[in-house]
């Protein structure tokens, strides 16, 4: 068992819970339906990498990795790409330039595509 990706797993899960229960409600009321849309693709993918976590910390002594490098990668991944994609969508709201937006959500799908390839290297090479 790894407890810090379980509790960091857990925590991002309430917090995309939060944001989709906020998206859902308070949002629905103030932006475009593709500015909802874009906030729940930002939603949908960070709870797939929080379960991602949870279940690969309860499993951890099962797999032989730095599980470090996985969880950095993962949580840089969640970071950038969920939350580049929340700022996009409330960019009427907070006015930050989608120059500077724009690149960090390829390069979160990336940091967590990364995560995703380190553990599967790990995982064949075990013997």
């Amino acid at each position: 068992m790894n407890r810090k990706l379980i509790v960091t797993g857990l925590i991002c899960v309430i917090i995309a819970i939060l944001l989709g229960a906020f998206g859902a409600h308070a949002l629905k009321k103030v932006v475009s339906e593709e500015a909802l849309k874009t906030f729940e693709v930002g939603v949908r993918y960070q709870l797939y990498a929080s379960f991602g976590l949870i279940i690969f910390g309860l499993n951890a002594k099962k797999i032989t990795t730095n599980w470090n490098v996985f969880y950095i990668l993962m949580l840089l991944g969640i970071l950038f790409f969920s939350g580049s994609i929340y700022l996009l969508a409330l960019n009427e709201f907070i006015p930050i330039s989608k120059k500077i937006l724009g690149p960090l959500t390829p390069i979160g799908g990336t940091l967590q595509i990364s995560s995703w390839v380190y553990l599967l290297l790990s995982t064949v090479k075990k013997r």
